[in-house]
């Protein structure tokens, strides 16, 4: 069986994005695909057109440091990017699959049962493995056991929460390509991507462009169906000692009409009896989300 061509698909996909006009060449003559074509790139990274097809098609994979890095300059690479084009040059060696379900320390748990606004633990594969109440009462889909990939776009009422949904689902596609990486035999991972590529047209084309954009936080903009309109913050934290778990927060600046709102959260939710967030939760599998309508 032949293995995943992640390398010459992602050089293919940003040649493609990238006009003769951007690298300083004319952009004459009629061009039967769009983009840049090989020979060009090819020169101005100073390889040989051959080579170069040879990166493309799979048939050489492992370039080397200076080759990788002329590539990243003539394809106008950030540095995610770049150091994405690295990792799939030099893969990592392939990941042990896991036999046992992840779960949060206790020390997590306790931390997220403390902080008195809307807090969640996710995995590398993005489901949610601990959510305190005030997550829960965020969104639906913060709660336990739910793939905020797969709710993201398959459930309608995520668009409607998001002001930004455009944004934040493609930044989101972004974000699970560094993840993944070269890791291609990751049977989980390749088993998310199938199932939104089947379910959600949006997410194929995402996927297809090829977009790498490092794990970070940043403005949220949620329209609350109890608390109405709110600008927080959300962080994404690395939980040390485990296999990619981080802890999202959000929060929201003092003294604004967010803040306010989100304590009126709080007075909600703590009527309202969602469970705790030590409760345990199922990692998902796929066929178990609900199709998109």
């Amino acid at each position: 069986m032949s293995t995943p061509n992640t390398l010459g698909e992602f050089l293919r996909a940003r040649r493609e994005q990238l006009r003769p006009e951007n690298v300083g060449l004319e952009g004459t003559g009629h061009r039967r695909t769009p983009g840049l074509r090989r020979e060009e790139g090819a020169m101005l990274a100073g390889i040989s057109t051959d080579y170069y097809l040879r990166l493309e098609q799979g048939r050489d994979r492992t370039p080397s440091v200076q080759v990788t890095e002329a590539i990243s300059r003539v394809l106008r690479l950030d540095p995610d990017e770049a150091a994405y084009l690295h990792t799939l040059a030099r893969p990592r060696p392939k990941r042990a699959p896991r036999q046992r379900p992840e779960k949060v320390t206790p020390g997590t748990l306790r931390l997220l049962t403390a902080l008195p606004m809307p807090a969640f633990v996710q995995d590398r594969y993005l489901n949610v493995l601990a959510a305190n109440p005030m997550a829960q009462a965020l969104s639906p889909n913060m709660r336990l056991g739910v793939n905020r990939l797969l709710a993201a776009f398959l459930d309608p009422a995520e668009k409607d929460l998001h002001e930004d949904w455009e944004q934040s689902t493609a930044a989101a596609v972004g974000q699970l390509r560094a993840t993944m990486g070269a890791e291609t035999s990751d049977s989980r991972m390749a088993a998310l991507v199938g199932e939104l590529s089947m379910k959600s047209d949006r997410f194929r084309r995402l996927w297809a462009t090829q977009d790498v954009v490092r794990r970070a936080g940043g403005p949220v903009r949620l329209r609350h169906p109890e608390v109405g309109d709110l600008e927080l913050h959300r962080e994404k934290l690395i939980v040390a000692g485990t296999e990619g778990q981080l802890l999202v927060i959000f929060h929201a600046d003092p003294d604004t009409a967010s803040a306010e709102a989100l304590t009126l959260l709080g007075t909600i939710t703590a009527s309202s009896g969602i469970p705790p967030a030590d409760v345990p939760a199922k990692p998902h599998t796929p066929h178990q989300r609900p199709q998109a309508t």
